[in-house]
């Protein structure tokens, strides 16, 4: 098996974009056509839009106390996570959690699952409930559908004591959900009451922030780094063996991929590189909607309103029209989980993945071929000189807990999320990541490796309540671990936060859909399926239907509540 070492959680979680997220049975479960309520989200507590920040925000943060239960081989830096490339000594691991918080209730969680999930009964769930003093009951459901069971859950009488929710299912009707349907947890966890869960306690301050909605703390986070997570990923084993060069400018690149591609001989240079276009052009990014938004020489401004986001755009349909993308990518969006075998088999040679996926792909691809290496671009200037790039959100996955839920479930889900958030180099963090020694993994050359049941059964559920600071550690493959620590700290240097990075902003309902369409239109373009044209038709009927009205309510929004980027 292959070594499975600490998966980071830079990327707060499993990966995947979703922007067409179903949010219509949720309507049913939040007041519809509701007025505009103030900009200031946090004055009364009572807001549904908006957000919350300064003197307001500061009310409702939990204290920060950092662990200093474990120490980072490679410390965080411009906003990276922390790195651990050492091999645990399984029998010196530190403890966290001095004695069982829990008291021995039930909590029920729903959460996304990729995968199947294990029955209830198995051994991991009931060493972790052990460990927890709680017993846990999974309500897991596929996360490929997540947002269809949420909507109808959340429209429903029937929600779980915890439901977790990630940045991309926080569309439509889904925020206002949130904030009618879960508790406030200010009562437990602000200022130094959280201080009797250490490990949330130690969990960012920024990531907290991000965790207010309504004006109430509400979300219990899972942390990332600042750094954006798209990474271009190349086959370095190739590169080297042809004396290809890693390219520095948006001419080189396309100069390297004519020279790559040879279509006789099934060989193609990338994938759809959208999404590195978008970091090479410096389009506002971050993932969200809010964060699309900047304020410059006093102008507030979204990012399809830029020139970099049409020359991106253009630049990547430059490629397709070349025909140095991969067939497979012409089909679709080309997601690399479809097209992992052509890129392990060399059929092309560079493609857009998420960093957390760096390590995943190598260890993968290592058990088929020990010759192949995949390693990271620097993302590079369009024009060769320095990137500019936007930093991403400080937490994107939240669990919450349900409004009616009795004060002990809500501490006992509470004790759930302090064993969960235990640093890299715990008890707690080896039973949350790995289970139970002899029974899901063991140790090879001091590396724990999952067998077969540590692979079916530990697997993304309780790293979903809440997770500890950013981090990156996989032992077995520690020269990994330090080239993704080290590319997020090149890549921090030139990256910015945009003026609404770190709130948490639920906007207005009439304003959901209005830039929906976008991604689709993006890709019709890049497939010389539309033109650059009809892109910017788009924006001007995208302003003249309320684009510019939601520029008022951001600036309002701002002008309000101020910028938590500092």
């Amino acid at each position: 098996m292959t070594p499975n070492a600490a998966s980071t959680s830079t990327s707060s979680g499993p990966s995947r974009r979703s922007f067409l997220a179903s949010t219509a049975v949720a309507t049913a479960a939040v007041a519809g056509g509701m007025p505009l309520l103030s900009a200031c989200g946090g004055s009364d507590g009572g807001s549904r839009e908006g957000t919350t920040s300064g003197r307001n925000a500061k009310k409702l943060l939990p204290a920060h106390v950092a662990s200093n239960v474990v120490t980072p081989d490679i410390p965080s830096k411009n906003g990276s996570a922390m790195g651990f490339t050492s091999k645990l000594d399984i029998a010196t691991l530190k403890t966290s959690v001095p004695k069982k918080l829990g008291k021995g209730g039930k909590v029920t969680i729903m959460s996304p699952f990729w995968g199947s999930p294990p029955k209830q009964g198995c051994a991991y769930y009931t060493a972790m409930n052990d460990l927890i003093g709680v017993d846990v009951q999974w309500r897991n459901q596929d996360g490929n559908t997540y947002d269809q069971k949420l909507g109808a859950v959340l429209a429903s009488s029937d929600v779980p004591d915890v439901v977790v929710v990630p940045g991309w299912n926080m569309m439509g009707k889904i925020p206002n959900a949130i904030i009618s349907k879960f508790a406030d947890l200010g009562p437990y966890l602000s200022g130094d009451k959280i201080k009797a869960y250490p490990n949330l306690a130690a969990i960012p301050s920024d990531a907290w922030q991000r965790s207010i909605f309504g004006g109430k703390l509400m979300g219990l986070p899972m942390p990332a780094g600042y750094v954006g997570n798209i990474v271009p990923i190349y086959r370095q084993d190739i590169f080297e063996k042809e004396g290809y060069e890693v390219p520095r400018s948006a001419d080189e690149f396309m100069a390297l991929c004519k020279d790559i591609t040879n279509a006789r001989a099934k060989r193609w240079a990338c994938g759809d590189m959208k999404w590195t276009a978008f970091s090479n052009f410096g389009v506002l990014g971050g993932g969200e909607k809010p964060l699309w938004w900047n304020l410059v020489d006093g102008k507030l401004i979204n990012r399809i309103e830029t020139p970099q986001y049409l020359e991106a755009i253009e630049w990547t349909r430059k490629l397709f029209a070349a025909k140095v993308v991969h067939p497979n990518f012409y089909l679709g969006k080309g997601q690399i989980g479809d097209t992992a075998p052509v890129f392990a088999a060399g059929e092309f040679l560079i493609y857009n993945d998420d960093i957390s996926n760096w390590y995943g792909r190598q260890a993968s691809y290592s058990t088929q071929n020990p010759d192949i290496k995949i390693w990271g671009m620097d993302i590079w200037g369009h024009d060769g000189g320095h990137p500019t790039l936007y930093a991403t959100n400080p937490a994107n996955i939240f669990a919450f807990i349900n409004k009616k839920a009795s004060e002990s479930v809500i501490h006992d889900a509470l004790a759930v999320a302090n064993v969960t958030a235990a640093p890299y180099g715990t008890k707690e963090w080896m039973m949350t990541n790995y289970g139970v020694e002899g029974t899901h993994y063991t140790l090879k050359d001091g590396v724990p490796v999952k067998n077969d049941k540590g692979n079916n059964e530990v697997v993304n559920a309780y790293v979903m309540v809440a997770s500890p600071a950013a981090t990156i550690a996989h032992p077995d493959l520690p020269d990994y671990t330090r080239a993704m620590v080290e590319w997020q700290q090149r890549m921090g240097a030139f990256t910015r936060k945009s003026s609404f990075w770190g709130l948490q902003i639920t906007e207005p309902s009439r304003y959901t859909n209005l830039a929906t369409n976008f991604e689709q239109l993006e890709d019709d373009i890049i497939r010389g399926h539309k033109k650059i044209s009809d892109m910017q038709q788009a924006i001007s009927d995208w302003k003249s239907q309320g684009g510019d009205k939601l520029r008022d309510w951001y600036k309002k929004l701002l002008d309000e509540n101020g910028s938590a980027a500092g």
